[in-house]
């Protein structure tokens, strides 16, 4: 059964929701569609009298959280059953909340792991409101997310982020502990499928309290055949469907404290058996291997026994144990820092003592100057009247004065020595005193070394901190010197392509305008050699019906187109060099 506070978290985000003017109020209207959802969920008769009794004397105004909370007490939440789905609460309040604040964030996970880092949030959340999370909880669940992945966790990353973390705050709230995910700022590099794989198994833990899940043969009651069944296991009861998609159901095996779970010996072909035994019926199944067996019979136990003794989920006492720590070492600080504050006001106050007494000790001894110099002064002027009279007094009345005197005088002596007595007292009583002021300040002196080197080692700290943090300065350093290093070479290729690319275009352009200057050329030179041979057939006719006939030399006869002998050699010298001046002429008009 979900605890009261872990039911009114994902509640309180639904409220802040439709508080748009962020004033702790909600109208009324609101109140009731959100009081009207929140009964569908939970499977409450929704009483639509009861808000509008509740809050009769606020028809028109809106309605301020600390009037909703006592409705929502008394009305929804101390009516609640444990068969509603508290997964279909979450998707409501998230529905409502979550436009608010991440529909303009480009976040490099899906809406669904988005969702699912919201409830581990509200998981792990102290229960206080505003919700945050603190630093030892969220490493509880990067240490979780990063082993759900298989990746090695790298500590001194995320105590630099403590340390940048700590300068402002120590906590975060559920948007920014969603944009430290979504933003890979601890899993930047790892593959994003991965990084869903490993939320949802987060997920699965901690929010479905889903203690193991996986692949395992089951055999069957009727048919006594064997099929293959994805497994979850729960505190209270292990479902089985068909495939991991959950989306058909084929059974579900409940666990109470008469429950238990033994190994089978190897049978029917099957190696890794164990069965659970109910009240009711028992169920054999056959695990992939001898580690898997042993998980899951060890699982299946440590179920049991928290069902034997009361207790919540692992996880639940994990973070309740959690918590007590961090209480527990909170109150010790602040009984350290109350005892520290004491011993340092116990440390003034002896201090003013001291002070004080050491005041009074100088003025007793001046006081005790002061009285010998006046018994001293009176000593010597009664010596000198003791003198005088005795010179006077001559008689025995004289005498028998005389001797009264120096009983007097006897008196008088033992009275002073009395005074010296007391005196020497007060002188012994100063020396304890001083000796008590000695020993105070070597209490002190030790004190003060003691904090000297509780600063020291802080210093000490601080300077490793300050070297850590230059190294991861520097680090960064060199990594955007890379990142600029590698921004510039691809610069330089893509410049360098470009200008390849546009010298290909030109060649290309230049290779078809040849091609169209050789066509011109071509069809030049063709009708050129057709307007050639048109002339020469005409010129050729011309001269052989003009050709004069004369007597033929003795000389060989050359043979020519038009027959034997039918132009000199002159002429055929002067046809060559007209051609070869044509031909000249045709090249270098083309």
């Amino acid at each position: 059964m979900l605890s009261r506070d872990e039911i009114l978290k994902p509640i309180w985000y639904a409220f802040t929701a439709l508080d748009v003017d962020r004033n702790g109020k909600v109208s009324k209207s609101q109140l009731k569609v959100l009081s009207h959802n929140l009964c569908t969920i939970l499977k409450i008769p929704h009483n639509t009298s009861a808000l509008e009794e509740h809050f009769k004397d606020d028809d028109e105004g809106p309605v301020s959280t600390q009037g909703y909370m006592p409705y929502l007490n008394m009305f929804i939440l101390d009516k609640i059953q444990a068969n509603f789905d508290f997964n279909e609460l979450n998707k409501m309040c998230w529905t409502l909340s979550a436009p608010k604040h991440i529909s303009s964030k480009h976040l490099l996970i899906s809406e669904a792991d988005t969702f699912k880092v919201w409830c581990i949030f509200n998981f792990l959340s102290e229960d206080k409101y505003p919700l945050h999370i603190v630093t030892e909880e969220l490493e509880y669940f990067l240490r979780r997310l990063f082993a759900a992945m298989g990746c090695s966790w790298n500590e001194d990353r995320f105590e630099g982020y403590k340390m940048q973390l700590g300068a402002k705050k120590k906590h975060l709230n559920a948007w920014e502990l969603i944009e430290l995910i979504g933003m890979g700022h601890f899993t930047k590099g790892i593959n994003p499928q991965t990084l869903s794989m490993g939320i949802n198994e987060v997920y699965q833990e901690l929010v479905m309290d889903v203690v193991k899940q996986g692949y395992m043969m089951k055999k069957g009651h009727k048919r006594k055949n064997w099929t293959e069944r994805w497994f979850e296991l729960h505190l209270n009861y292990m479902s089985y469907y068909v495939s991991e998609d959950l989306i058909e159901q084929k059974g579900c095996i409940s666990l109470d404290r008469n429950c238990c779970v033994e190994s089978l010996p190897d049978k029917d072909g099957k190696k890794n058996l164990f069965i659970i035994k109910c009240v009711e019926k028992s169920f054999e199944i056959n695990a992939s291997d001898k580690k898997a067996k042993q998980e899951w019979i060890q699982a299946i136990q440590d179920c049991i026994v928290h069902i034997r003794q009361g207790l919540s989920s692992p996880h639940r006492e994990s973070r309740q144990k959690r918590r007590e720590l961090r209480n527990r070492m909170k109150a010790e600080q602040e009984m350290m820092e109350n005892r520290m504050r004491q011993l340092q006001l116990a440390n003034e106050s002896k201090q003013a003592q001291l002070e004080a007494m050491t005041k009074n000790l100088q003025e007793a001894s001046m006081r005790g100057d002061l009285e010998e110099q006046r018994r001293v002064l009176t000593q010597k002027e009664l010596l000198d009247q003791y003198r005088r009279d005795l010179e006077q007094e001559k008689m025995v009345t004289a005498r028998m004065q005389m001797e009264e005197q120096v009983v007097e005088k006897a008196n008088e002596v033992e009275q002073y020595w009395q005074r010296m007595q007391e005196l020497e007292d007060m002188y012994r009583q100063l020396k304890k005193a001083l000796d008590d002021e000695r020993q105070a300040k070597e209490d002190e002196e030790a004190l003060r070394k003691l904090q000297a080197r509780l600063l020291q080692e802080e210093a000490n700290k601080r300077l490793e901190l300050e070297q850590i943090h230059h190294q991861q300065q520097e680090i960064l350093s060199q990594s955007q010197k890379e990142k600029e290093e590698l921004e510039r070479e691809r610069a330089e290729k893509e410049s360098a392509l470009q200008a390849a690319q546009e010298q290909l275009q030109s060649l290309r352009r230049q290779r078809e305008g040849a091609q169209e200057e050789y066509m011109v050329v071509t069809k030049k030179l063709e009708r050129a050699a057709n307007k050639t041979k048109n002339w020469k057939h005409k010129v050729s006719k011309h001269e052989g019906l003009l050709q004069i006939i004369q007597p033929g030399n003795k000389s060989p006869t050359k043979m020519t187109n038009w027959g034997q002998a039918a132009f000199t050699e002159t002429e055929l010298n002067e046809m060559e060099r007209i051609w070869q001046e044509n031909k000249t002429r045709s090249y270098d008009g083309q």
